[in-house]
Parts: C-alpha cells; structure tokens; sequence
C-alpha cells in the first residue's frame, strides 16, 4: 500500500502543476482573474493567445502521459515496488489522480482547469487508438455547436464507447474511463447551466452555422 499511496499522491502533486498558473506567474498573470475565470488551454487562448495557449497544452498534455507511463514503474527512494499491487491499477490509480490534482491544485487553492488536457494526455498515455475518436468526437461537436464544454463531455463519452468496443473484456479500463466521464460532466456543471440558460460562449470561428444565427 505504501507505493500505491506515495504514486498517487505524486501524481495528483504533478497535477497540480496547471500550465496556464505556472506560465502566468512567470508572465506577471493570473488567468484566473481573466475572461471566464478557468485556468485552462481555452481560457488561455482567449485571454493570452495562441502561444500561450500551445504553452499550456504541452504542459497539461504532458504531465498526464508522464503520470501513466514513468510514475507506475518509476524505482523511488525508500518505496519499494510491491508485488502485491497491479501496475495496471497503479497505472490507472495514477492517472485518474494526475487529473484530480490539475481540477483541485493544492499549489493554487484547489482552483483549477476543467482537466480536458490532462485527460487526453492520460488516455493517449493509456491507448494510442482511442485518441481519434476522442479528438474527433470533440473537434465535431465543437463545429457543429461552437460549445467547448459540451464537445469535451461528449468526446468522454466517446472514449467509453469507444473502450467497451475495442476491450470488451477490460472492465479496469471501461470503468476509469466512465469514471473520467462523469468527473468530466461534473466539472463542466456551470457549462451546463450556461448553455441552459443560453449564456455559454461558442467558439465563432469554428462554429459552422454561425452565419445562420449569430
């Protein structure tokens, strides 16, 4: 239990390391005191621009693949690796932490982004083929809706659609992934009631029927 334990917890410490927080200080900013108020890759777009935003995307992309492939075998100081533990569920225990932490950043007073970006580093870390429908699920919501919240819930929907065809038999997976789901759902509540209440901001450029009603 003691490496089961300490991963986890490195992990949701690494994500807690938000891309946009960490690069603004640096800038002099909080992105949290800007646009919508979310520290993350779209917010960033929004208020700070395409470089910064690639910035923060290579960060929070990056800190999910390292939470899956190194952290589950990584040899740590003092903690050794126990045999009675599955790398696969340390594996996954790692990852679904790495995006609690990036959503709850204890460096930042638990004020985070959505955990999108870490997400698709996480899956991407996990199985390289679920990428695609996950990317194409969110890029055609996104163009059919110009919603980015609502394509991020529906491209976690997709990934479990997508985990019960291709690995049947992996209840592990097929359950962390409707766990992400639902954690996805939950921090896009506010989306949600935006959208309801016809407030939520759509992305202009790539909204496809935006000559028709904006």
């Amino acid at each position: 239990m003691l490496e089961l334990s300490v991963k986890t917890l490195l992990a949701y410490l690494l994500g807690a390391l938000l891309g946009s927080l960490v690069l603004g200080r640096l800038r002099g900013i909080d992105i949290r005191r800007a646009g919508s108020g979310n520290a993350g890759a779209t917010n960033a777009l929004r208020t700070q621009g395409k470089l910064f935003a690639l910035a923060v995307l290579v960060v929070d992309i990056g800190k999910g693949v390292l939470a899956v492939l190194y952290l589950p075998q990584a040899s740590l100081p003092d903690v050794p690796l126990d045999p009675e533990i599955s790398r696969a569920w340390l594996t996954l225990a790692c990852g679904f932490a790495v995006i609690v932490g990036h959503v709850y950043p204890v460096w930042f007073g638990f004020r985070g982004g959505k955990g999108v970006a870490t997400m698709v580093g996480v899956v991407g870390a996990l199985d390289p083929r679920l990428l695609l429908p996950v990317l194409g699920s969110w890029f055609v919501v996104l163009v059919l809706t110009g919603y980015v919240g609502l394509a991020s819930m529906l491209a976690g929907a997709a990934l479990v659609g997508c985990v019960y065809l291709l690995e049947p038999g992996n209840a592990a997976l097929l359950g962390f992934c409707a766990a992400i789901e639902i954690f996805v759902v939950f921090t896009h509540r506010g989306n949600i009631a935006r959208m309801r209440a016809g407030k939520e901001h759509r992305v202009q450029r790539l909204w496809l029927f935006r000559s028709r009603t904006a």
